[in-house]
């Protein structure tokens, strides 16, 4: 018997017919205008997009990044978490349903799905994509305006994927309190840039504050090293270019690097990594710097070099974003 494709490919194979029938520059036309609105800093009270060959031309640009960020940050979870699998997912502002897509990717089988957002045409494609997936079929797609007035019922857990930017403060304050409210972990993730930091920061303060505590990216719940305006934490995922995303922005590389921002919270039991790789590894001859941040509540480079034998050998494979040392070492 043929194993079935993974998550990720059949994402892909679903996005690649949203376009048939628009033409090439249209699409092209409509995810431009869309970047620099969710690009902007005004926040919103409307939804972004709206009608479907904006939701179609957007999905097929973004749901493969917004994917591999997720994926990404709920792979981190699941290792400071091994015996831990959801069986309820709420994704608020979910839109198309990445999130979900990534979060049967990190956990196999079924659960109860919950998408909410605000967008009507995003959420009718999201239900057309996810008849390709058997585990999202009974997935529940709720129009909800996403903000002060929210109100979830209990669940496992809760992701909140490039949301936070297009919300006012007091909308992204009272989300991420009510998923505290409601869910045993919340997932959030944001743009590697330095404002979609300082709102992963900003909601990981107040989750901590209700009482979770961080699993991943970061070895401990106390405050984040990093000095805010000097630089941010901000990870990459490898994301396979489609024929619009080099339409749009040019270039001949078949993937591109999608940096993202997030913090992973739970009120289960849960064991973050020893230490975190937050930088690209510098491979030099016989040695490899890494930029770490540690339980201690620091930032610090260490040089591993030939001498440290097999140390070395893992410190070569390492990525950025990875736990250090790697679990799996001898």
């Amino acid at each position: 018997m043929t194993a079935p494709a993974p998550p990720s490919e059949t994402l892909r194979a679903a996005l690649a017919g949203l376009l048939h029938g628009l033409p090439p520059k249209q699409a092209a036309q409509a995810v431009d205008r869309l970047i620099a609105n969710y690009r902007g800093t005004t926040p919103t009270d409307t939804p972004i997009l709206r009608d479907r060959a904006d939701v179609a031309a957007y999905a097929a640009y973004r749901m493969p990044a917004t994917f591999e960020a997720v994926h990404a940050a709920l792979e981190a979870f699941a290792e400071a978490t091994p015996d831990w699998t959801p069986t309820s997912h709420t994704d608020i502002g979910g839109g198309t349903g990445a999130a979900t897509w990534a979060v049967n990717a990190t956990w196999p089988g079924d659960r109860a799905v919950t998408v909410l957002d605000w967008s009507e045409p995003a959420l009718a494609l999201g239900r057309e994509i996810a008849t390709a997936n058997p585990a999202l079929r009974d997935a529940h797609w709720q129009r909800t305006r996403i903000g002060t007035d929210l109100t979830l019922p209990a669940t496992d857990l809760v992701t909140v994927s490039y949301v936070l930017n297009e919300l006012t403060p007091a909308d992204r304050t009272a989300l991420v309190d009510t998923a505290a409210a409601s869910a045993q972990t919340v997932v959030i993730v944001e743009a590697g840039t330095p404002a979609g930091y300082a709102r992963v920061i900003e909601a990981r303060d107040r989750l901590i504050a209700a009482g979770f505590r961080v699993a991943a990216p970061c070895p401990h719940s106390a405050a984040c090293p990093i000095v805010a305006g000097e630089d941010w934490c901000h990870f990459s995922a490898r994301v396979s270019r489609s024929s619009l995303h080099r339409q749009v922005k040019g270039g001949s590389l078949p993937y591109e690097d999608e940096k993202f921002s997030y913090v992973a919270a739970t009120r289960l039991p849960a064991t973050p990594a020893p230490a975190r790789v937050i930088r690209r590894p510098q491979i030099r001859k016989g040695q490899v710097l890494l930029d770490l941040c540690e339980p201690d509540e620091h930032l610090t480079r260490r040089t591993v070099t030939k001498r440290h034998g097999d140390l070395y050998k893992a410190a070569r494979d390492a990525a950025w974003g990875d736990p250090w040392p790697p679990s799996d070492r001898p």
